[in-house]
């Protein structure tokens, strides 16, 4: 299983210098990847998580982190699709790709906030057929030297898109999602599947399973399919229902059991600790504790 770590992008370490500096240094200790999120706004009413008052633009976030490195992947878990057209999207992650070497792997959901959805005017449903339209819109932007896709709610008139990725046939796609029906679109049309944050390690077992048997139901290769988990950590006192919770040493022993659930990569998200990722932490002390996280929590 390969090992990530959650970029910084949201709250009191989310700062230029910190998202460089993290960014090397992880690479430095051989880590896979980094990765984003996204979150547009938090409406008036509603009451969220620390962690989504303030966050960077994932996209932008990751180009910064890209130009502070040369060989660790970048990728986002997730963008939701309904916020940006297809085009749009495309150009946006053809550049990050290309500026950054191939390196970018992007994750897709379908988003759940009433108020981004008012504040885009977008609409996710049918969540099932709006997706399969936007990956086939994106793949002739990735791929296509004349791109044209004409459906019910996206359309590509005939048109040319340059540059296109670096990656042949553009950036591994993932889909979000934990309905059964969502994890078999994953494991058909995509290259895998992200898990939540609020995934347990039997909803990561039993999703494995439901995307790779509807890869193998498409006649794709159920082993190559690929299995992320956005996993939250609880560094301190051990809670022996939460894999990722106490000394630096169990944390290590529970992502081993992820990967024994089918995971192929774990991104230990520091975004979700309020001391990191919260809006009103200390910046320094949120840069430092994240730097420990980062430095205890490397691939052996």
């Amino acid at each position: 299983m390969l090992i990530s770590f959650g970029c910084p992008v949201s709250g009191a370490w989310a700062e230029p210098e910190t998202l460089a500096s993290i960014a090397r240094r992880a690479e430095e200790l051989g880590y896979h990847g980094l990765w984003a999120f996204q979150r547009l706004l938090v409406g008036r009413e509603q009451d969220l998580a620390p962690i989504y008052q303030s966050v960077l633009d994932p996209i932008v976030a990751l180009t910064w982190a890209g130009a502070a490195t040369s060989r660790i992947r970048l990728g986002v878990s997730v963008i939701n699709l309904p916020y940006l057209a297809p085009a749009l999207l495309a150009k946006q992650v053809s550049t990050l790709d290309r500026l950054t070497g191939g390196r970018f792997d992007l994750g897709l959901g379908t988003g759940w906030s009433g108020p981004e959805f008012v504040a885009t005017n977008a609409d996710p449903n049918p969540r099932g057929r709006r997706t399969e339209e936007y990956l086939a819109a994106l793949r002739t932007l990735f791929v296509d030297e004349a791109p044209e896709f004409a459906g019910k709610f996206y359309r590509v008139p005939p048109s040319r898109m340059l540059p296109r990725p670096v990656q042949a046939g553009g950036p591994p796609i993932l889909l979000g999602g934990s309905a059964e029906v969502a994890l078999r679109r994953a494991g058909r049309l995509a290259a895998g599947w992200v898990s939540s944050s609020r995934a347990s390690l039997a909803e990561i077992e039993a999703g494995a399973r439901v995307v790779r048997e509807a890869a193998a139901e498409a006649g794709k290769d159920p082993a190559a399919v690929r299995v992320v988990v956005r996993a939250v950590v609880q560094p301190g006192e051990r809670d022996e229902a939460v894999p990722l919770s106490g000394s630096w040493a169990d944390i290590r022993a529970g992502a081993r059991r992820y990967a024994e659930a089918g995971a192929t990569e774990l991104f230990y998200e520091p975004n979700w600790d309020p001391r990191i990722g919260g809006p009103d932490a200390d910046p320094a002390e949120a840069a430092g504790l994240g730097l420990e996280m980062l430095e205890a929590l490397a691939p052996e």
